[in-house]
């Protein structure tokens, strides 16, 4: 049985696939899961998949992205070509997964999906791409995770469909250009700005995916419930749509929370008021904010006058680590309005002081 070996990383070395952090003291424990975090656990996986859309007419929201995506689908397959590279960026759980695979559909062709950390080695890619059918797609998610050598390789397979293989070793080795079949690679990124610009610069479509708004949450969260086969009214749905931080995979993720709330402390069915009631039990609040985001900005505003606040300071006050923090914490808080980034520290505004004063 083959055991893997971990890889080697001296002291103070910072890789794209590692935090600051970790390059000083080795990996980190991840934060502990949270119901508003829009990353995909493993146990998510599978029930999920079977509340994804499978055509762009059931994929609420994104709109602008979607009719390019479907002008660009269109084209390609009219001419019997794959389509184009495409980029897409933007937090998780906005759909970038889901819209690979409609691509897919719709165009007609096989999918198959990696993902950058998983791509380690040369031959690993190599394997995937010669299996590739003619217009098939390629999805690497994370794709601002692959490792350097892997992502130099991908240059002359996303431009002229060929890859060099090499065989023999030392003196006896030849390469050999294989030849590849048109194939169309989505790349999906939650970093896009991690991405290296001879990567980024092959994608001929990017696109960034937004936050969704309340009427498109709100029509995703009543087809879930559907396919969950959860009776829900239209206030509930509202509900759960203003404290899901404008994402499809956190609003899925309380729906089927609440809809455990609806069999046990009600009928079955999803109204407004057992929303509200299974929401506040799960201490999400009407802002999407939970029991971390409120204690941070409770912190600042009390013991430290509103600020400004260091990040070092903030990170042992709280005992969380700085990154965790900066990566995980303080985005959505600042895109809320709730907190700034000051070059002396963190500042939390009117708006956040007066939503810490209406909880207490």
């Amino acid at each position: 049985m083959e055991v893997s070996k971990e890889k080697k990383r001296k002291p103070g070395q910072y890789t794209k696939e590692t935090s600051a952090t970790e390059a000083l003291f080795g990996p980190q424990d991840p934060p502990a899961a949270r119901v508003v975090d829009g990353s995909r656990t493993e146990a998510e996986q599978s029930w999920e998949h079977g509340l994804r859309p499978q055509q762009f007419e059931d994929f609420p929201g994104q709109d602008r992205v979607k009719e390019k995506l479907k002008v660009f689908v269109e084209a390609a397959k009219s001419r019997g070509e794959p389509i184009d590279h495409i980029l897409l960026s933007g937090p998780p759980g906005l759909g970038k997964t889901t819209l690979a695979s409609i691509i897919a559909n719709t165009m007609a062709v096989d999918i198959k999906t990696t993902s950058g950390p998983a791509l380690d080695k040369k031959g690993e890619l190599a394997a995937i791409l010669t299996s590739l059918k003619p217009n098939s797609v390629l999805f690497i998610d994370e794709i601002h995770r692959l490792n350097t050598v892997v992502e130099e390789y991908l240059y002359s397979a996303m431009e002229d469909f060929y890859i060099d293989i090499v065989t023999g070793e030392g003196l006896g080795a030849r390469t050999m250009k294989f030849q590849l079949a048109p194939f169309t690679l989505i790349g999906a990124t939650t970093r896009a700005g991690l991405l290296n610009a001879p990567l980024r610069d092959r994608f001929g479509i990017v696109e960034r995916l937004a936050f969704y708004d309340k009427a498109a949450l709100v029509t995703i969260i009543t087809r879930s419930a559907k396919l969950l086969s959860t009776s829900i009214t239209p206030d509930g749905a509202q509900e759960i749509a203003k404290r899901c931080r404008g994402t499809p995979r956190i609003a899925n993720r309380l729906l089927k929370r609440v809809r455990d709330y609806a069999q046990v402390k009600g009928d079955g069915t999803i109204t407004q008021e057992l929303a509200n009631y299974a929401l506040d039990q799960l201490e999400v609040d009407h802002l999407g904010l939970d029991d971390m985001d409120r204690k941070i900005l409770t912190l600042i505003c009390e013991k430290f006058a509103g600020g400004p606040v260091g990040i070092d300071t903030l990170s042992a006050a709280l005992s969380e680590e700085k990154d965790t923090l900066e990566e995980v914490y303080e985005p959505f808080l600042i895109q809320e309005g709730l907190l700034n980034k000051t070059p002396r520290g963190r500042v939390v505004t009117e708006l956040a002081k007066a939503h810490i004063r209406e909880r207490s």
